[in-house]
């Protein structure tokens, strides 16, 4: 008899989940716990943890993460170059500064996930962007023929890439009337 009773492509198949950022109340930490679960698969019953059963995360608004307490000026991020002498370490406003919140997100989701050979897989179908705009808007979880999660508008947003301009324009232009 086979034990692979159940398990169709459609239990396998990936949604795609929407994070706000910017206008979610719960902190950081809450957050990256949340999308390194849906990123791994936990949140589906056909769960295994061998294998790669998890769903997209396209997460907009990281310039505003919410952090409790001192976090920004006193967190800090290690690296060396193993050479003596050579440890670097940077808080995480000066990371959020130099290579946005986005980058900040990454490095938490990827704490959280288990150091084995899917954890690089996981991580790249983590979307992270700055401003509110993606290029994912098609792909996104639909609940009652809306979005689970309001769009914000992005146009009154900075953005920091060409690509999230061109996004905001797009979104800007008024439609045409048709008579």
């Amino acid at each position: 008899m086979s034990t692979n009773i159940g398990r169709t492509s459609l239990a396998y198949s990936r949604s795609w989940h929407l994070v706000d950022m910017g206008h979610d109340q719960r902190s950081f930490g809450r957050i990256a716990t949340s999308i390194a679960t849906t990123l791994m698969g936990k949140h589906k019953p056909t769960y295994d943890p061998s294998t790669d059963c998890g769903d997209y995360v396209v997460a907009v608004g990281c310039a505003y993460l919410k952090t409790t307490g001192d976090k920004r000026m006193k967190k800090k991020y290690y690296s060396h170059s193993t050479r003596p002498g050579h440890l670097q370490e940077i808080t995480m406003d000066r990371m959020m500064k130099k290579f946005g919140g986005a980058e900040v997100l990454r490095r938490a989701v990827s704490g959280m996930l288990p150091k084995n050979r899917l954890r690089e897989v996981r991580l790249g179908r983590l979307r992270a962007f700055e401003g509110f705009g993606h290029p994912y808007k098609e792909n996104l979880v639909r609940l009652g023929g809306k979005h689970y999660v309001k769009p914000r508008p992005a146009a009154g947003y900075p953005s920091k890439t060409p690509v999230q301009d061109t996004i905001n324009m797009e979104q800007s232009k008024p439609e045409a009337l048709v008579s």
